[in-house]
């Protein structure tokens, strides 16, 4: 993957931070010179203002954003104010359009690639005192030609979610819960009834991913440089969710009238679904009477698998205040500002060092976060938007369409795509 022309430019904002940093004096990295960057001290633009541009879940998110920062504000003496976007990806793309990017905001994996071959971002992140503390697969997510560029802000992974009183019911007890895909058929067989699907999960390789990874196969070579999609794992992992959709156990959420799997889980009319930490807010706030528990998905052939989803602070590469900026993400993924963010919006630090008062906290949620051992990220190669969108659509034909030809069709344009952006 290649730079554009903005790579001198960036080298000298790079350099005239370094510079700064070392004007401020004391120690070495972030350690020291990030209290001086609190300070104000920039990329040689002073006291300038920092703009943070964030796409909000709710008021709890944007109120708890706004807090850490103000409170980083105060302490620094650089001003910050936060705006919430009401189409995140639009307009951070109009704002780097017009030359006019906010400093600091949210960047999804599925469009990192992007902005870093570009140029766009400030490849910081491996320059932040906490570097060595993100959980090493979300730094491998935020890695771009092998420099950990972007800062993970938090992360989710899929999980199996279980109607504890729909198990009862069906006469299953703890020992009956699953931990191979065997036994993920046969509880989703007793858990069916004329009202009711055993497991429901949307069809998406954002979902169906997941039993790839269980499988042993993925969607591309381990650096990420190769197609791998119709690999024989992936073809046997697609092979057994078609059957168990053919079988009646699996339904996909539009098939039983609902949006996504917690709408059916939610209203009884799947008893077990596979979703993110994000289903615990739905079901306090829509579906506060349903009993649950949370367990690690049920291993494959080749062992655990799940996918992680994630999103990292963006520092624009071309803003008046990078060194400002930079202090203030690194205030923003301290461990007790991921953990004040947990208990406001429900999130997951991605910090290994907050991971133990976590789950202490959350006992309930410990095999989302216990997950992160063996996750992995989505795909987030540029251009691979369009091919995971058209993945997605042919999925939804599964139970009748041969997976062999699916994985075969997804392969060619994700070559296309990979082939066009090495």
């Amino acid at each position: 993957m290649k730079r554009k022309s903005s790579t001198t430019t960036l080298a000298a904002l790079l350099a005239a931070g370094a510079l700064t940093l070392t004007a401020c004096g004391g120690g070495s990295g972030f350690d020291d010179e990030s209290a001086d960057a609190d300070a104000g001290a920039g990329a040689g633009a002073g006291n300038a203002e920092l703009t943070v541009l964030i796409g909000s879940s709710g008021d709890s998110e944007t109120d708890a954003v706004t807090t850490a920062v103000s409170d980083w504000s105060t302490e620094s003496g650089t001003a910050a104010s936060v705006n919430v976007a009401s189409d995140l990806v639009q307009q951070l793309s109009q704002g780097f359009a017009g030359g006019n990017p906010p400093d600091v905001f949210y960047l999804g994996s599925e469009t990192f690639a992007g902005y870093a071959a570009n140029g766009s971002l400030l490849p910081y992140a491996a320059e932040l005192s906490n570097a060595d503390d993100f959980f090493p697969t979300l730094s491998e997510t935020f890695t771009f030609d092998g420099t950990f560029t972007c800062a993970p802000k938090d992360f989710s992974t899929l999980a199996l979610i279980i109607n504890t009183d729909a198990w009862a019911t069906a006469g299953l007890t703890d020992a009956d819960i699953p931990t191979t895909w065997d036994q993920l058929r046969s509880t989703a067989t007793a858990l069916t009834t004329d009202t009711q699907v055993g497991l429901t999960f949307g069809p998406e390789y954002q979902r169906i991913g997941a039993f790839f990874e269980q499988a042993g196969g993925s969607m591309t070579s381990e650096d990420g440089t190769e197609a791998a999609v119709n690999s024989a794992e992936n073809v046997e992992a697609l092979t057994y969710v078609k059957s168990l959709l053919t079988e009646g156990v699996l339904k996909y959420p539009a098939d039983i009238d609902s949006g996504w799997g917690g709408e059916a889980f939610g209203t009884g009319k799947a008893a077990m679904t596979i979703e993110g930490n994000w289903i615990d807010g739905a079901m306090k706030t829509d579906y506060p009477d349903v009993s649950y528990t949370v367990v690690e998905l049920p291993a494959g052939p080749a062992g655990k698998g799940t996918l992680q989803f994630t999103n990292c602070w963006g520092i624009a590469a071309d803003g008046a205040n990078t060194g400002a900026a930079t202090a203030l993400v690194e205030h923003l993924t301290a461990p007790e500002t991921q953990l004040a963010f947990a208990d406001a919006f429900g999130v997951m630090p991605s910090v290994q060092s907050a991971a133990a008062d976590w789950t202490a906290k959350y006992p309930e949620k410990a095999a989302f976060l216990d997950s992160a051992e063996f996750a992995v990220g989505v795909v987030n190669a540029q251009g691979a938007t369009d091919v995971i969108a058209d993945f997605n659509a042919q999925l939804e034909a599964l139970a009748s369409s041969d997976p062999q030809a699916i994985l075969d069709s997804v392969q060619t344009n994700l070559e296309a795509v990979l082939g066009a952006s090495s």
